[in-house]
């Protein structure tokens, strides 16, 4: 006798991941409104740059230790001792010009924050509300939008690094800007509710 069978889920979710599968289950495309948790999902979808969703997910916690919780009053304060640090983390993706955008992205972000939330900001791209998308399969998604290309502009020209519009995309995917689970996946329906 087997045991429970395990649910319909998006296509990409690889097969024998319990924490991929935690993430896709129950973070993945559900709607984020925290200033400071959207920080940390725009860096480390900049860490992603290059490399699997997946080796960053399983580095996810090394990253918080590193970068002290993703507190961007915290990170915006690094130096050079701090990146040397952080060059030396093998826990972490070990790239300069990532680490050094992570620090300038919390520049970045302070400075937004100064005149407006960031999670507004960039909520109003999709008018405040989740965009309800209705794809087959993950081939019909898109990589990129004319909504992520508008998106990855602002966010460069307010300072921020390592966010063009796929990273962008996938951001907005991730912290339930848009609903991009497939059709058949058993969480396409419930975030749709």
């Amino acid at each position: 006798m087997s045991g429970p069978q395990a649910p319909a889920r998006c296509a990409w979710v690889p097969a024998n991941d319990p924490l991929y599968a935690e993430y896709h289950d129950t973070e993945w495309g559900v709607p984020e409104r925290d200033d400071r948790a959207l920080y940390e999902k725009l860096v480390l979808d900049g860490f992603q740059a290059g490399l699997s969703w997946r080796t960053i997910l399983h580095k996810r916690q090394a990253f918080r230790r590193a970068f002290e919780g993703f507190e961007p009053e915290r990170v915006a304060a690094f130096g050079e001792e701090d990146i040397a640090r952080l060059l030396s983390d093998k826990s972490i993706v070990r790239s300069r010009a990532k680490i050094e955008a992570a620090i300038g992205n919390a520049r970045a972000w302070l400075s937004v924050m100064e005149r407006e939330s960031f999670s507004e900001w960039l909520w109003s791209y999709y008018g405040g509300a989740p965009r309800q998308n209705a794809w087959p399969a993950a081939a019909a998604v898109p990589a990129e939008t004319q909504t992520s290309r508008r998106m990855a502009k602002d966010l460069k020209a307010r300072g921020f690094r390592f966010c063009g519009p796929v990273i962008t995309y996938a951001f907005c995917q991730a912290v339930g800007m848009v609903n991009d689970h497939e059709t058949a996946c058993f969480r396409h329906r419930a975030l749709a509710a």
